[in-house]
């Protein structure tokens, strides 16, 4: 049966079949193999799914979205390119940094992807960056969300394991950082050697009113993450928290999210949480 299935799924990958039908359906292949029940599937798939920490994923994914529509996002950027954007590769080093800071709320890779690169990419390719770089750049700083807190990743891992979800959230704060710090580094040195990003600094908020401009989204994070190590809140209710800040800064405060806004960001939420669930679910069958 085993072998059945690891070839069946080798096969759907070579074939560029997506992750979870090709696990899916090499479940169903070594359930067949094996004589077993069909019905075995149906209830190994709803196992998988039918735990409470697996809430905060959708959660997650609205705030980050919610964020996103309500202008967070574009303040973040604001006020990371305040703090770096005056050196030489400072636009990419922005990029960096909000993607650490708005990871530290959205926890979701695809979700950073999307909010901060519509901002930064076009900006660093009309500041003269190489397309392909500002693609990388991206991918690679939106994949902080898998190691800053709150971490889908972590979620996922911790229901799977059965580990404390919040000690995860602790233990990968540092290197999370550390991982941010050694990026921006990089770009820095990388930048300075292929002479890019001179002109970086043009159009550079002042640090003061960036500050002001972004207060609420910069405390987002610290209320999301100082409720969670403080105890006041477990990483699931952290994730209705985030959704209901985003959803009160963006229609109240900012202004930017109109209630003809809310089926877009909420259909585009469920497309995203459902492609999740569902691998989740034929990992579960596959397990």
């Amino acid at each position: 049966m085993s072998l059945v299935m690891i070839s069946t799924m080798v096969l759907c990958f070579a074939l560029t079949i997506s992750v979870a039908v090709s696990i899916g359906l090499a479940s169903i292949l070594g359930i067949q193999a094996s004589n077993a029940n069909m019905l075995i599937s149906v209830k190994e798939m709803f196992a998988s799914i039918n735990k409470f920490p697996l809430a905060a994923i959708p959660f997650f994914i609205l705030a980050g979205n919610l964020m996103e529509t309500g202008g967070i996002s574009r303040r973040l950027v604001e006020f990371a390119k305040s703090i770096v954007g005056g050196v030489q590769g400072g636009l990419p080093m922005t990029c960096v940094l909000t993607c650490m800071i708005f990871a530290a709320v959205s926890g979701s890779s695809v979700a950073t992807t999307f909010a901060i690169g519509a901002i930064l990419i076009p900006a660093l390719i009309k500041h003269g960056y190489p397309t392909s770089y500002a693609a990388a750049l991206q991918a690679t700083s939106a994949e902080l969300g898998v190691i800053i807190p709150p971490s889908i990743p972590m979620i996922l891992y911790g229901v799977s394991a059965e580990v404390s979800i919040g000690e995860l959230f602790i233990a990968g704060f540092g290197p999370g950082l550390l991982i941010s710090f050694a990026l921006m580094l990089f770009v820095w040195a990388y930048c300075k050697w292929k002479g890019w990003g001179k002109n970086d600094g043009e159009g550079r908020m002042p640090f003061g009113k960036a500050t002001l401009q972004a207060g609420w989204a910069l405390l987002m994070p610290v209320i999301i993450l100082g409720g969670i190590y403080g105890g006041v809140f477990t990483p699931t209710e952290a994730s209705a928290v985030a959704v209901f800040y985003a959803l009160i800064v963006g229609i109240v405060i900012y202004r930017e999210i109109k209630p003809k806004d809310l089926f877009a960001i909420l259909r585009k939420s469920a497309i995203s949480s459902a492609v999740i669930m569902f691998i989740i679910a034929n990992a579960g069958l596959f397990a």
